[in-house]
């Protein structure tokens, strides 16, 4: 069988993997992840766990996520729980996800430094995320 050029792997539910991954197609994710992920498509299902960064072209997160996210093209979807700095040039929210963290695009493709951005005290609580429709 010839090697497709749409081809993806897979990780399962029932698989828990300690380590950093790296792939050159689309990943999958359904299991728990503890270790970063680089990839340049990344698919979270909703019972995902990842701790660690995930840098990937494009990421549509649905599960929870501990850590820091670098993408190109980024969709989070209600389901997901994010927390961690997340970095983008094309940012889609759905609606009722949940991010402690902050939001920075990058620069020219590439993660900017970390800059002394000052968090404004809000009593801890976080303002609502609002969506475009």
């Amino acid at each position: 069988m010839a090697k497709s050029s749409g081809s993806f792997s897979v990780i399962g539910s029932d698989v828990t993997i300690t380590g950093n991954i790296s792939a050159s197609t689309e990943l999958h994710v359904d299991g728990s992840i503890e270790g970063d992920i680089t990839c340049a498509s990344l698919v979270q299902g909703e019972t995902s766990t990842v701790k660690g960064g995930i840098k990937a072209e494009s990421a549509r997160l649905a599960g929870k996520v501990e850590g820091s996210i670098d993408a190109r093209e980024l969709v989070i979807l209600r389901t997901a729980s994010i927390t961690g700095d997340v970095h983008y040039d094309a940012l889609t929210i759905e609606q009722g996800a949940s991010v402690d963290g902050r939001f920075a695009p990058r620069t020219n493709g590439k993660t900017p430094a970390a800059s002394p951005i000052k968090e404004v005290a809000n009593e801890g609580v976080a303002p609502p995320l609002t969506a475009a429709n």
